[in-house]
């Protein structure tokens, strides 16, 4: 399963792109607000520091400005993922660009009917937002389980990218069904590696080693 880091902080995305897991990196509009930068000066940035995709949304709400603004996305890298809403027109801007060459992420997708329209529209990823429904006391992770097996009956190519992750365990049930990419925020990225019998059994192990007065080097 690949790893994007869900941010458009050149910083973290630096320090974190150095682990060696990074695969790509998403951006949505209120990441770029909050970066308080300009969007097509940070995706270019981001696409010199990463190899993999770099998702970058549109903003517009009909399809010819849909259309006119992820071609001029698409245009900053070869490597730029453009992304678009889950609505009639995002739809069609997706199979437009998708029939063009350009790599299209579907986002904001709450239903598996959804997911497979994404994917009748060429989507090279759909992005399930599993958290949202989560908040409203619906089944998340069952909805990706419930996209994973539509595209396997059908061979769609179309990545199942797991967003809106809000625990580690988000993270390891995705990974069990079988979803093709999940996106984190920093915070869950850094959590998935850290465990307090991790942190309690170094220190025993560094104890008995200082103890015995050794260097390896």
């Amino acid at each position: 399963m690949k790893i994007f880091l869900d941010s458009a902080d050149i910083g973290e995305i630096n320090a974190l792109f150095d682990t060696g897991f990074i695969d790509g990196v998403t951006t949505n509009p209120s990441l770029i607000a909050k970066s308080g930068r300009d969007i097509l000066d940070t995706i270019a940035e981001i696409c010199g520091l990463v190899e993999g995709p770099v998702s970058a949304e549109v903003t517009a709400t009909d399809f010819d400005t849909m259309l006119t603004e992820g071609r001029k996305l698409a245009a900053i890298a070869p490597n730029v993922t453009v992304k678009v809403p889950l609505t009639r027109d995002g739809l069609m801007t997706c199979r437009a660009l998708t029939d063009a060459g350009t790599d299209v992420n579907v986002t904001l997708c709450f239903t598996a009917g959804q997911a497979l329209l994404a994917a009748k529209a060429g989507a090279k990823f759909i992005s399930p937002f599993v958290g949202r429904l989560d908040d409203i006391g619906q089944d998340g992770m069952g909805l990706i389980e419930e996209i994973c097996s539509i595209y396997a009956n059908y061979d769609f190519d179309t990545e199942v990218l797991v967003a809106s992750v809000r625990s580690t365990s988000h993270v390891v049930d995705a990974a069990l069904m079988g979803a093709d990419v999940v996106t984190l925020p920093p915070k869950i990225l850094t959590a998935l590696y850290k465990h307090p019998l991790t942190d309690s059994g170094l220190d025993a192990f560094l104890k008995d080693w200082q103890a015995t007065g050794q260097s390896i080097l």
